[in-house]
């Protein structure tokens, strides 16, 4: 019997338009490229992205049910805005989630110096964006901080709720520290500190030092 060529066995993937043109427009939502409050339309996005309207449509479709945008008939798509309840509820919920992955690691000494180890990994990369100018870069360092943090509960639940506050906290991130060397650094010593309270396991004052960096980082954002 021939031998199928498993190089060839199966068609190449591909990347539809519609998830072209979704992947496209949140991540200039998230990266504050489209701020909250601005129209944008499908024939805009389908004329920068080189195709049909359909695939746009779809895309705004999902990003609607998403909560990203609203759609008005003709008009076009709007963007919704972050509201200061939204941001006070993911500020609560970040606080608790990785405070209890932080008290689950206090468990093992070994292991929580491992994951300070993994934490300053990410500053260093966080760092090098920074000097770079690469606010995405940035901002993905950010996120993967903190993901850190909470992956490293092995609470799986936890993990996952987290996941969908990661695209909120993005976007968070990326509004408060657009062109703010300032408050960049404070967030890189932030970082510092509380990676050096999980190596030390002071659960209580990684709590204090994390609420206190979640909101001098966002404070013009929350009331």
């Amino acid at each position: 019997m021939q031998q199928l060529d498993e190089t060839s066995a199966a068609p190449p993937e591909t990347t539809s338009a519609a998830e072209i043109a979704y992947a496209d427009v949140k991540t200039r939502i998230l990266d504050g490229d489209i701020v909250g409050g601005e129209m944008v339309s499908e024939g805009a996005v389908a004329d920068a992205l080189g195709m049909s309207r359909t695939p746009v449509r779809e895309a705004f479709l999902r990003l609607q049910a998403e909560g990203w945008m609203r759609l008005y008939p003709k008009r076009g798509a709007l963007v919704v805005e972050v509201r200061p309840h939204e941001l006070e509820d993911v500020v609560d919920a970040r606080v608790l989630i990785e405070t209890d992955s932080v008290r689950r690691l206090t468990r093992d000494a070994q292991r929580a110096a491992q994951v300070a180890a993994e934490l300053a990994q990410v500053i260093e990369r966080q760092r090098a964006a920074y000097v770079a100018g690469d606010l995405v870069g940035l901002a993905d360092a950010d996120t993967a901080f903190h993901a850190t943090i909470v992956d490293a509960g092995g609470n799986a639940l936890l993990s996952t709720f987290f996941a969908t506050l990661r695209d909120r906290q993005r976007r968070m991130v990326a509004r408060s520290l657009w062109r703010r060397d300032d408050r960049t650094e404070q967030v890189l010593h932030d970082h510092e500190l509380l990676a050096r309270l999980v190596a030390e396991s002071e659960p209580d004052a990684f709590e204090m030092a994390l609420a206190r960096h979640i909101r001098n980082t966002h404070r013009e954002l929350l009331p």
